[in-house]
């Protein structure tokens, strides 16, 4: 009888070679698509019929005021990124966000906020402790901030629940560099308060940031957005 356990054995060798190519490939696209869990949605503004009192814009005086960030309040980045070979999108954000609107007639006359960077959470350790330590360096600079530079004209002034787009010009401070940037902007009058939702681009290295990609395990485009929603109550 012939000797045959070489070859048995070379099978055995050749298809534990394939199961494993194939599980370097399909790994990847598992984790990231069926076990990783969804990609939150952008932060944006839907309109809102059930709340408005008539179909009338609002008064002057229903606005005009200051107004300062509440509970509901988010800031966070949003980036492009291939994990293992797949592209997926990178999502931090933080509830830790302050600021003010100030509304004078019809005019939104100053408005800045300002976000945590060290409570900005995504769904990965890993990449929340390169954020926090090489990327940004929440030690050394411990918050970005956005601010106003120009007033808005807001006339006329929504009826509540209706969302109106705006364009705003500011200063954006990230990683202790300040760039002057320009923003679209959608707001919300409600029963309670005002809702603002934008996104900002950055490029990285305007603000000499590092790039996120890590030693061929997860690489970035060169820039990313940052996300805002904030909700405004009465000061």
């Amino acid at each position: 009888m012939p000797f045959t356990r070489p070859r048995h054995w070379l099978r055995w060798l050749i298809g534990g070679i394939v199961v494993l190519a194939a599980l370097a490939v399909a790994g990847p696209f598992l984790y990231i698509h069926f076990f990783n869990g969804s990609t939150p949605a952008a932060l944006t503004l839907s309109p809102s019929g059930s709340s408005a009192p008539s179909a009338t814009s609002a008064s002057s005086s229903a606005m005009a005021g200051s107004w300062t960030v509440g509970s509901g309040s988010v800031v966070g980045y949003r980036v492009n990124e291939v994990l293992l070979g797949q592209n997926t999108t990178a999502v931090g954000r933080s509830t830790s966000v302050t600021g003010h609107l100030t509304i004078a007639g019809s005019t939104a006359t100053a408005a800045s906020f300002s976000v945590t960077m060290d409570t900005i959470r995504s769904d990965k350790s890993q990449r929340d402790d390169r954020f926090k330590g090489p990327i940004m360096d929440v030690a050394k600079y411990p918050t970005g901030t956005f601010a106003l530079t120009s007033p808005v004209d807001l006339a006329p002034l929504p009826a509540a629940g209706t969302v109106r787009t705006y364009t705003a010009h500011g200063k954006l401070t990230l990683h202790g560099t300040t760039r002057a940037v320009t923003v679209t902007l959608t707001a919300q009058r409600t029963a309670s308060g005002i809702k603002v939702a934008g996104q900002i681009p950055v490029l990285f290295s305007d603000y000499n940031i590092q790039n996120p990609s890590f030693a061929g395990f997860v690489t970035t485009q060169d820039h990313g957005l940052l996300e805002f929603l904030l909700v405004f109550t009465r000061s």
